[in-house]
């Protein structure tokens, strides 16, 4: 339990399929132009169970891969502590660069798709970058434990990112 996965690129569990099941459940009546995920497994089979039978594009964006988490990743929390209690863990990817990369991204799909609905399907680290910068540091990174398969609306109005809601896990039955 609380194993750190980072990049190691694995697929959905049980879990992860009935979680993505009921995201597209929920989104059942939404509208979205095109899905962008991550090109880790786990985050491209959410997004096609997502999708369903819709036939919008599903593009991958290298800029939302997760956070690379060095020499902890695979462990647990226990084996993390045990080995980092500093919790500072050798050839982790560092948060500015996270931040700048995902960010990245985010302007990427804004100038690829202007005012079209997008979908993004990505990592916690990632989804925590997004909220930290878009919130001045009040949410996100450090503050938020964001639960797997929550869903988070960011939005662009008047040449600014905002966040309308994070975390939202309504649509989950565990």
């Amino acid at each position: 339990m609380g194993k750190l996965q980072g990049r190691t690129d694995i697929p959905l569990n049980e879990t992860g399929m009935l979680q993505a099941e009921e995201c597209r459940e929920f989104l059942n009546t939404s509208h979205w132009n095109v899905v962008i995920t991550s090109p880790l497994k786990r985050a491209k089979q959410t997004a096609e169970i997502i999708n369903g039978n819709r036939t919008v594009p599903v593009v991958e964006m290298e800029e939302f891969l997760e956070r690379g988490y060095g020499d902890a990743e695979g462990m647990t929390f226990e084996e993390r502590i045990s080995k980092f209690p500093d919790k500072q863990y050798p050839n982790q990817e560092d948060r500015a660069s996270l931040n700048q990369r995902v960010m990245e991204g985010i302007e990427k799909i804004n100038q690829m798709y202007g005012d079209h609905q997008i979908l993004l399907v990505a990592h916690g680290a990632v989804i925590n970058a997004i909220l930290a910068v878009l919130s001045n540091g009040e949410i996100g990174s450090g503050k938020t434990k964001l639960l797997n398969a929550c869903m988070s609306n960011i939005y662009f109005h008047q040449g600014t990112w905002r966040v309308k809601d994070f975390n939202q896990t309504s649509h989950l039955s565990k």
